[in-house]
Parts: C-alpha cells; sequence; structure tokens
C-alpha cells in the first residue's frame, strides 16, 4: 500500500513552450503540470533523478513541495522519450487524504498450475476504486493447482482492503490451458500454411533423410535382384 509517499522538491515554471521544455531538459529536470479540485493549473520544473526513481513505482503517491507548501500528487500522464531513458514531460492530479481515485493496478501472479499446462495472464492491471493514501502495489492471482480449463476473472480476484472493482466483472484475468504437444503444434502449422498456400521448403535434415529412405530403398532392391538371380 502508498501508506508512505514520496517528497519532490519541485519549481514554479513561468516560461513556456518548446524552447523552455528543451532548456528544461538540458538542465536535467522535467516540465510538469498539476492540476486538479477545480483550481488552476500549476506549471512546475521536476527534478529529473528524484522523479524519474518516483515513479518507477506504478501509481506512486508524491508529495510535492513548491514554496514550502506540500501538496499530494499522483501522476496521471508520464510522457517518456521513445529512445531515451528519459521524462519528457508529467501531468500530476492532486488528491487529499480519504479521497477515492481510480487507478490501474498491476496484477502479480503467484504458484505454479498443474503439469502440462499454460497459463495466460490476459489483463495486466485491474482498474480499482482506492483511498489516495491506500493504493495497492499490486494485485495477486494464485494459480496454485489449477487445471487446463480454468479461467479467472475479474470477479474471481480478491481485491485489497477497502478497494472496489471498477473494471467489468466478466473481463478475463487468467486463462489457464492445455500444453500443446511438438508434434501438435507442427501439425497445426502445416494445416495453417496449407490452408494459406504457403509451400514450406524442405529444410537439409528433411533432403539428407529423403535421400537416406531412397537409398534404403535402392539397397533392398539390389539385395532382391540378387536374390532372384542366385535361385535361377
Amino acid at each position: 500500500m502508498s501508506d508512505t509517499n514520496l517528497t519532490l522538491n519541485a519549481e514554479k515554471r513561468t516560461q513556456f513552450g518548446k524552447g523552455a521544455a528543451r532548456k528544461i531538459r538540458r538542465d536535467h529536470k522535467i516540465p510538469a503540470v498539476m492540476y486538479g479540485h477545480g483550481a488552476e493549473p500549476v506549471h512546475i520544473t521536476l527534478p529529473g533523478h528524484e522523479t524519474m526513481m518516483a515513479l518507477k513505482t506504478a501509481n506512486a503517491l508524491l508529495t510535492i513541495v513548491i514554496d514550502g507548501d506540500e501538496q499530494l500528487a499522483l501522476a496521471k500522464d508520464v510522457q517518456r522519450d521513445a529512445i531515451k531513458p528519459v521524462i519528457e514531460h508529467v501531468d500530476l492530479v492532486v488528491v487529499r487524504k480519504g479521497e477515492k481515485v481510480t487507478v490501474d493496478v498491476p496484477v502479480h501472479i503467484e504458484g505454479e498450475a498443474a503439469p502440462e499446462t499454460v497459463v495466460t495472464l490476459d489483463s495486466q492491471t485491474l482498474q480499482l476504486e482506492v483511498e489516495a493514501t491506500h493504493i495497492p502495489e499490486n494485485v495477486v492471482v494464485s494459480v496454485e493447482g489449477l487445471e487446463a480449463g480454468t479461467q479467472i476473472k475479474a470477479s474471481d480476484v480478491t481485491l485489497p482492503r477497502g478497494a472496489t472493482l471498477v473494471v467489468d466483472e466478466e473481463t478475463l484475468v487468467v486463462n489457464i490451458t492445455q500444453q500443446i504437444s511438438q508434434e501438435e503444434l507442427e501439425a497445426e502449422l502445416a494445416e495453417a500454411e496449407e490452408e494459406a498456400g504457403i509451400e514450406r521448403e524442405e529444410s537439409d535434415e528433411d533432403a539428407a533423410a529423403a535421400e537416406g529412405d531412397s537409398e534404403g530403398a535402392e539397397g533392398e532392391s539390389t539385395d532382391g535382384e540378387k536374390a532372384d538371380s542366385e535361385d535361377a
């Protein structure tokens, strides 16, 4: 749970635009905006390294300090560079103690399903309504000993205390299926290729095997001819 929060010392911004944002990033800081509860948006600058570390935790509760005043906030949107490991901009939403917020909480699987089964996590997160100061780090789903054919839906998941499910109860979270054998997999692949009109190229191993079979057949034929000649 997010009973503890991370403190970030911010500075108010007075310059805006792409040029100003680039200058902020060159100084190893991050441009951000904070809004919520009907207040005017506040444009701020966050410390780069500390913010990146804080946002490694999903739904991290942040204490933003501006000119000595503290404000609780959650990261609503984090814009990251497509190539470099840097944050380009952060949208923060103001929250208050006791307030309910809607967040996407990661799903964590534990345990081992029955032998020869495949466990598929269909929903990486579940949308929950929780107290802003008590956001769970994850929801745990146990698959211990479960057989093929088992499906765990959102309504089946045990939620943390005080949490309410927001997503549809019928949402599939975990699906457990029978493990397919290599032979079945190859047969399905061959059938799919045939339906698609794809001709598979003969591999070197298949060619060598075919050549060996051919030589074996010729050898049997020669031995037969010799036997017939001797009988004659």
